[in-house]
This record gives structure tokens, sequence and C-alpha cells, in this order.
């Protein structure tokens, strides 16, 4: 349960922009898991899993098997190159979506 729920406007706004905006799918090229995926940067990537594409991902399942189980912040090198791919393409643009002069796209602060 949420200890913290947001009820302003402005910060259901926010969280929108900065937690489920400019998402773009990527299907993994190897086992084909679906994730959601934003590059805020040339460096800086958000991926969104589902609980599907979790069990989907073969690299996943196979480091669930380790005697330890999976580390929490391990990536799919697999996933990586389906997204570096994606962004090659076009599929995925690089960028948050946030103005840098601090206005939000599409809010309306009149």
């Amino acid at each position: 349960m949420a200890y913290i729920v947001p009820s302003l406007r402005e910060t259901l706004e926010d969280r929108e922009l900065y937690t489920r905006s400019s998402l773009a799918d990527v299907v993994c090229r190897q086992c084909r898991a679906l994730v959601q995926v934003r590059k805020n940067s040339e460096h800086h990537t958000s991926i969104q899993w589902t609980r599907e594409a979790v069990e989907t991902c073969a690299v996943f399942s196979d480091l669930d098997q380790r005697e330890d189980g999976r580390p929490v912040h391990s990536a799919c090198p697999q996933l990586v190159a389906s997204i570096e791919y994606a962004v090659s393409e076009g599929m995925v643009t690089i960028g948050t979506g946030v103005d840098p002069a601090g206005s939000h796209p599409g809010r309306d602060d009149d």
C-alpha cells in the first residue's frame, strides 16, 4: 500500500511525465520479451518490465536458477542490444520530452 498518494494535478502530471510518458515498446530480439523503454540520454535508459516480460526473458530465467538468485539490478545483455538496435533504427528516440527551460509539453500553465 502506498503511503503517499499524490492528489495535486501538477503532481499527478509530473508522475505521468517522468514515469510513463514517452515510453516505446521494445521487443527483445532473442526471447521476444516486451518491455517499455525511454532513452533519457545517450547513457540513461529507463526500462519498465512487466511480470510477463520477466518470465519470458531467457537470461533472467537462467539467472533465477542460481542458488543466490538473480541480482536485482542485473541487466539482460540481449535486451540491451535490442534497445540499442531500436535506437539506431529510430524506433526509440533519445530525450525525456521535458523542455530544458522547465516547461512541460502539453501542460497549460496559464
